[in-house]
């Protein structure tokens, strides 16, 4: 699962998880200000994309999870 930051990791700005923010596939996170001037991750030079926004919550995906999922999971808690 992807790890949602709440920071800019070059200018330490807060980011919210329904708001505009860059990513690279390490998921260094970046605001769209630090993500434009960088151009690429500064950690490793990867491709900087902007982040996907979570819409759901942890109950409605629990509420969409397959069946086999949810046989996955309560047998993990047995």
């Amino acid at each position: 699962m992807l790890k949602m930051k709440s920071t800019c990791e070059t200018c330490s700005a807060p980011l919210r998880d329904d708001g505009e923010a860059f990513i690279c596939s390490y998921e260094c996170t970046y605001c769209a200000g630090c993500a434009s001037a960088h151009g690429v991750c500064p950690n490793c030079a990867g491709e900087l994309v902007r982040r996907p926004q979570r819409t759901t919550g942890v109950a409605e995906i629990a509420r969409r999870a397959p069946a086999r999922l949810l046989r996955k999971i309560q047998g993990a808690t047995r």
